[in-house]
């Protein structure tokens, strides 16, 4: 048998139900690795009490994780291209799983940490070559609704997460968490193997160490600086140390790979005029959108007085506005293209967050479930446009580069929302008199308007965009004749 021409386009190697099987694979890992980043929030307590610590102890679990992921996401470009998708992909989930159950099985706070950091290198390898996968194996025509797939993942997993999380630890063990996945990845390692190609576009492009570590220094540091800034007794000194140690890296790490021929993160892909708004003004977006899941169980517990459990019941109305979405958001934006549908939507999208600032613990129930399922229909519709329009017009060949620093991008936009929860939180605070021990429902109110704020600011980097932008995937040039 002929050996396959790996240097031929993948959509002409992948066939249609291959192709379907990929995106579907792909989907679900990315659910794992969101999931795990939220999913230990309400199984604190129970974890702290197994391991004999206090539960604010713990955050170190959930900070190590995500910043293994910054860290380490922009190197997974270069694996892919050196080893191959299939290769990569498949060693990704069977770390991210074999981590899990590591997870599940310690007994100490070093031992958990240690298997977070392994855990989030499976993830970060995960998220950005399964990507990769998917726009290699899915043609032009096809990519909407491909993305519109593999974004749900992103929207669905920090919603469900924390109620999940306390269904499992109140009935059953924490453990169950990180043992759940154990089936999920020996199932997708097997369609891994049966499925993907193993693909390698530079396989002889050098490894960029001085941009690794520029990189990661730059994502740990600012990041650590602004879960720092966010807390109560904010040490100021370190953190105006780790701000400006972070700058300086990144302003190297921005020359550095601007120069180098070979860089850890390609930046090419940014003179693409749709790719660099998906990423300018459409991070804005996303910093604005993470910060709700964690600022809505706040409010509904600390502000409100519900058990953690009622509480996760009220977001999942937000995932349902994600999944209703899905069915419609296709022939919407083919009907008005990319640039009317996230401008319009993008500000819809600003004034649900602020909304939210009205809810009271008096406010009917149904009300709070409008508003919320309201609000996960525009955020659904924005984050699965910003995230096709991003690869819109991207060449084959710049795919692994924009794929890698699309994740890095999206995986610091989670951190920095989450952080701009917080920090919202304590200017409310500040701006009551009050002291930070006596959090009220008034302070969140001020919250959301400052996250809506975020939002809106997002909205206006897409005015920029050209009245057909994206028109190839969408369509939507082809139905007008423009």
């Amino acid at each position: 048998m002929q050996a396959p021409d790996l240097t031929r386009d993948a959509s002409q190697r992948t066939n249609p139900r291959g192709s379907s099987v990929i995106v579907m694979l792909v989907a679900a890992t990315f659910f794992m690795e969101n999931l795990d980043g939220t999913i230990i929030a309400t199984a604190l307590p129970q974890m702290a009490q197994s391991f004999g610590l206090h539960p604010v102890d713990l955050s170190l679990g959930i900070t190590s994780y995500l910043l293994t992921l910054a860290v380490f996401i922009p190197i997974s470009g270069w694996a892919a291209d050196r080893f191959g998708l299939r290769t990569i992909f498949g060693s990704a989930i069977a770390v991210f799983t074999v981590a899990s159950v590591l997870c599940g099985m310690t007994s100490t706070l070093p031992m958990f940490t240690a298997a977070r950091v392994l855990q989030g290198i499976g993830g970060a390898m995960m998220v950005p070559v399964g990507r990769l996968a998917v726009l290699r194996a899915t043609p032009k025509d096809g990519l909407m609704r491909a993305i519109s797939i593999i974004t749900w993942p992103g929207l669905v997993a920090p919603v469900i997460g924390p109620p999940l999380g306390g269904f499992i630890t109140t009935y059953s063990s924490w453990r169950w968490i990180f043992y759940l996945n154990l089936p999920l990845g020996i199932i997708g390692f097997a369609l891994a193997l049966r499925y993907l190609d193993n693909t390698r576009e530079q396989a002889g492009r050098r490894f960029d160490f001085a941009g690794f570590m520029l990189c990661g220094l730059a994502c740990t540091t600012l990041l650590y600086a602004m879960e720092l800034v966010g807390r109560n007794d904010t040490p100021w000194f370190l953190t105006g140390a780790l701000i400006t140690a972070g700058v300086l890296a990144s302003v190297a790490a921005w020359l550095h790979l601007r120069r180098t021929p070979e860089p850890v993160v390609d930046l090419k892909s940014l003179r693409i005029r749709t790719f660099a708004v998906a990423m300018g003004g459409g991070s804005l977006f996303r910093v604005s959108i993470s910060a709700v899941p964690f600022l809505l169980p706040l409010m509904f517990q600390v502000g409100f007085g519900l058990n953690a459990f009622e509480s996760g019941l009220l977001t999942l109305s937000v995932f349902a506005g994600n999944l209703s979405m899905k069915l419609v958001t296709t022939p919407i934006v083919r009907r008005y293209g990319f640039r009317s549908v996230l401008i319009v939507n993008g500000v819809i999208a600003a004034i649900s967050l602020a909304v939210m600032s009205l809810i009271a613990p008096a406010t009917p129930t149904w009300i709070v479930v409008a508003v919320l399922f309201a609000s996960g229909l525009s955020r659904s519709l924005q984050f699965t446009a910003l995230n096709t329009l991003s690869f819109a017009d991207v060449p084959k060949a710049q795919m692994s580069g924009a794929s890698a620093l699309s994740s890095t991008l999206f995986q610091l936009t989670m951190g920095v929302g989450v952080a701009l929860g917080a920090i919202a939180l304590r200017l409310a605070e500040w701006m009551h008199g009050h002291g930070s021990q006596t959090v009220t429902a008034a302070d969140f109110s001020i919250a959301f308007l400052i996250v809506a704020a975020v939002g809106l600011l997002g909205v206006a980097d897409l005015f920029s965009l050209h009245r057909d932008a994206g028109a190839e995937v969408s369509g939507r040039k082809a139905k007008t004749g423009g």
